[in-house]
């Protein structure tokens, strides 16, 4: 599977942002999927994920409650759904898909796949 990331962009605290991961190649719906942050000079970090089975959701605390991960079947695409958004949000956002079983859902070793990144900037 290919994914394509999009939908970042500059936008100031307490905006909103939608970013998307679209598939290509095979069904998205076929995979978990999860959404990982990079901050400059910073590890790329577990943001949020959706299960290929049930179709569970996880967050990072940092973002509990702001963000929301979704499916569109329609576009065979995994959205983004960014609320609140604080300058602290800011970093090159990576979606990927989890094909093994290996380590955990909040890992990057956990997923196989992986898109470019969208770069999301949060001016205070």
């Amino acid at each position: 599977v290919q994914l394509q990331a999009s939908g970042g962009g500059v936008v100031q605290a307490g905006g909103s942002l939608r970013l998307s991961c679209a598939a290509s190649g095979r069904t998205i719906s076929g995979y978990t999927v999860g959404w990982f942050r990079q901050a400059p000079g910073k590890e790329r970090e577990f943001i949020a994920t959706l299960t290929r089975i049930g179709g569970s959701t996880f967050y990072a605390d940092s973002v509990k409650g702001r963000f929301t991960i979704s499916r569109d079947n329609a576009k065979n695409a995994v959205t983004l759904q960014m609320n609140s958004l604080k300058p602290e949000d800011t970093g090159v956002y990576f979606c990927a898909a989890r094909a093994s079983s290996r380590s955990t859902v909040f890992n990057v070793a956990g997923y196989d796949y992986w898109g470019q990144g969208t770069l999301v900037t949060v001016s205070s």
